[in-house]
């Protein structure tokens, strides 16, 4: 009980981390193109980490085991990074989250076709539920759809196909692989389109930019620690917190006052998210735990994950590998 409070306990600090994150991600949007601020989160990102890809034990193997599932996870984080910074700098932070947390019911959806995962009656349900939820905050009819909401979508269905990717084919990549050239892609094709956009940057921005990185790697950590002290089931809701700093953080800083539409979509796409991650943890309906396994929120430069950053500390060995060693070794 203890290890699941403090567990809760990291994963609310974490996340409160990610959200001053999006508040200067919000504030520098209000200057910059978000293709700028990936740029230079990515780059200011990149040395920190080669520290730690530098620091890992594990032989290095660059050659990616699957190298088409490694160019999309590359391409789909690029453009979830891009559309979420837009998101984040022109809607209210609590309606860009409404569809961030949407990302659980399009894992939960895009893992049928891309991990062979049955969904049943029940998950099923909540799934449909939770996308009435998104209809709710959207507000099709009554008020226009903007680039905004589509980006946000955007950001939702990539970091959702991302975090499948990451499921399908981490039991044969090493760490290095799956995030050496995703964070190259976000620099590569960042930088390319960085002359159509490019706005000087002063030394503040240039501070700013590189505390959104360094906010980014403190989250990660926390999260890493919270999932290493308790379950999956206590820690990920915590997630969902970023509401409450989302909207604090919109009245006093922005002067932001979402629709009340917004919180009761919202409401709705958070009870499916929870459902959802009930579900998979306390009964036997999904082979893959999708939802569950995804241990890190999207929507940032850096293309390592909670996960990755945890199979680093624990010195990597992709899991398929591991399992091939020991059977290679002598038996008594």
């Amino acid at each position: 009980m203890m290890r699941d409070s403090l567990a809760a306990l990291l994963g609310l600090a974490a996340y409160a981390i990610y959200s001053t994150h999006d508040v200067i991600v919000k504030d520098l949007g209000a200057t910059f193109s978000p293709i700028q601020i990936v740029f230079f989160s990515a780059l200011l990102g990149f040395p920190i980490i080669t520290v730690y890809l530098i620091g890992d034990p594990a032989p290095k193997r660059l050659r990616p085991a699957h190298p088409w599932w490694i160019a999309l996870r590359s391409v789909s984080g690029t453009i979830s990074a891009v559309c979420a910074f837009y998101a984040f700098a022109v809607l209210p932070l609590p309606e860009a989250y409404s569809f961030i947390f949407a990302t659980p019911l399009l894992i939960t959806l895009l893992a049928v076709p891309l991990l062979g995962e049955r969904i049943r009656l029940r998950r099923g349900i909540a799934v449909l539920v939770g996308l009435v939820g998104v209809l709710i905050v959207l507000r099709p009819g009554a008020s226009p759809i903007s680039g905004g909401h589509l980006a946000a979508l955007g950001a939702a269905f990539s970091a959702a196909l991302n975090a499948v990717i990451v499921r399908k084919i981490s039991n044969d990549e090493p760490v290095v692989v799956m995030v050496l050239y995703p964070m190259l892609t976000n620099l590569i094709v960042t930088a390319f389109a960085l002359p159509f956009v490019y706005i000087d940057v002063e030394l503040l921005h240039l501070a700013l930019f590189g505390l959104t990185s360094m906010l980014v790697l403190c989250g990660m950590t926390l999260i890493v620690s919270a999932y290493s002290r308790g379950s999956a089931l206590v820690v990920a809701p915590m997630q969902y917190s970023q509401m409450i700093w989302g909207t604090l953080f919109g009245v006093v800083l922005f002067g932001e006052w979402p629709a009340w539409q917004t919180y009761l979509g919202v409401a709705v796409i958070v009870a499916s998210g929870v459902y959802i991650l009930k579900r998979e943890a306390t009964h036997d309906v999904s082979r893959t735990t999708p939802v569950l396994a995804t241990k890190s929120r999207m929507g940032h430069a850096f293309a390592l994950r909670a996960s990755l950053m945890r199979r680093l500390r624990q010195g990597d060995i992709p899991a398929r590998q591991k399992r091939d060693s020991e059977l290679d070794e002598p038996h008594d």
